[in-house]
Order: C-alpha cells, then sequence, then structure tokens
C-alpha cells in the first residue's frame, strides 16, 4: 500500500494539525471559485481538491456559507494588511496612498476570480451578501476614522468622512473586481496610477 492515500484507496491519510487543514479547505474552495459560480460550489467537490475526508469538512465548517465567510475574512485581512500603508500613516498620508494602493491592488490582481465570484454571489444569496458587506464596511470605517484624523490635522479640507469614504471604498470595490475579475482588462500598474489620483485628488485636492 502506498503511504499518503486513504484506507478507502490502500494507505493512510497524511495527519495535518487543524490549522493547516482547514486552510487547505479554503485554497480548494478558492480555487474552485476562479472557476464557477458560487452557487455552484458543492462541499464534494471542495473536499474532492483536498487530501481530507468529507466528513473532515464538518470538523472545521458548518457549511459551505461558512466557507466562504472564512474566504472573505482571509481576503480583507490582505487586504487591510495593505491599506494599514495609509491608515497607519502620521500626518500627511497623501505620500502613502500610492503604497497603500499597490499593495491592496496586488491583492485584487491576485484574487480577483475569487472577489468577482463573491461580489457575484452576493446578488442573490443573503449570507454572502452580508459577508461582502461586512468587509466593505470595515474599509469605510477604517477610511473615515483616518479621514477625520486628516481634517482635523489641517491636512485636508472639510468634508463629511463617512460619505467621502463610503464613495471611495464603494468606487475601489467595483473598479477593481471590474477590471481585475475572471478575466483582468486592465494592466494592474494602470489601476494603481487610476485610483491614486482619484484619492489623492478627492481627499487633497492635488495631482497624484
Amino acid at each position: 500500500m502506498s503511504a499518503g492515500r486513504s484506507s478507502a484507496t490502500g494507505g493512510r491519510r497524511r495527519r495535518r494539525s487543524p490549522e493547516v487543514a482547514e486552510q487547505e479547505i479554503i485554497d480548494a474552495a478558492e480555487a474552485l471559485l476562479r472557476e464557477r459560480p458560487f452557487r455552484e460550489l458543492t462541499v464534494d467537490e471542495v473536499m474532492r481538491r483536498t487530501e481530507l475526508s468529507r466528513p473532515s469538512f464538518y470538523v472545521y465548517f458548518r457549511d459551505r456559507h461558512h466557507l466562504v465567510l472564512k474566504v472573505v475574512e482571509r481576503l480583507t485581512s490582505e487586504s487591510a494588511e495593505m491599506a494599514d500603508v495609509w491608515y497607519g500613516a502620521e500626518g500627511s498620508g497623501r505620500e502613502v496612498i500610492r503604497e497603500a494602493t499597490v499593495g491592496v491592488v496586488a491583492v485584487f490582481a491576485q484574487h480577483g476570480a475569487v472577489l468577482e465570484a463573491l461580489s457575484d454571489a452576493a446578488a442573490d444569496d443573503p449570507e454572502v451578501e452580508a459577508a461582502h458587506r461586512g468587509a466593505l464596511s470595515f474599509f469605510t470605517d477604517a477610511t473615515a476614522r483616518h479621514i477625520e484624523t486628516e481634517i482635523e490635522a489641517g491636512n485636508m479640507l472639510p468634508c463629511d468622512a463617512r460619505e467621502t469614504a463610503r464613495a471611495l471604498c464603494i468606487m475601489n470595490d467595483r473598479y477593481m473586481t471590474t477590471v481585475l475579475g475572471r478575466n483582468p482588462t486592465v494592466d494592474p500598474e494602470v489601476v494603481v496610477d487610476t485610483i491614486t489620483t482619484i484619492w489623492v485628488r478627492t481627499l487633497y485636492g492635488e495631482s497624484a
């Protein structure tokens, strides 16, 4: 019997830590979402992309919606880490908007197909919509707080921080999903230039 196979196929499954096993399932889900809509995602097919048994799925996830929440959580975390370059900047943040945008665009360029699949699913699946809205709210809230800080520091002209943040974050989300999705149509460097120009001119009234 060959090592690394299940007993059903003549061997023994390779043991993993819970963290590694959960990540393997999330990776499999992302791979499938690059190929097809969320509505066609099934637990059986996800698990066939792993070296884990089907019952293992329910050790880590309640159902496919819970799995998608984890996918959204991971992608949100990756994007937030990049956006923190601007959110955490001291003083005027105009110089670091481009640096932060480069990082966020890189995440979309890598995971665009998955993000497009999740965005499409949000249109008719309440649980996916809630996850998508939650991710967008996270960035809107963080952006609004930073805009308020910049206004108080005298680096920006006064504006409605909350609504300005909402408009910019929705623009980012829809624009990047559209041009960096399953079939990218715009070079990521051009996307960076475009978003940087809009944010700097909107927030600081200057040329990017």
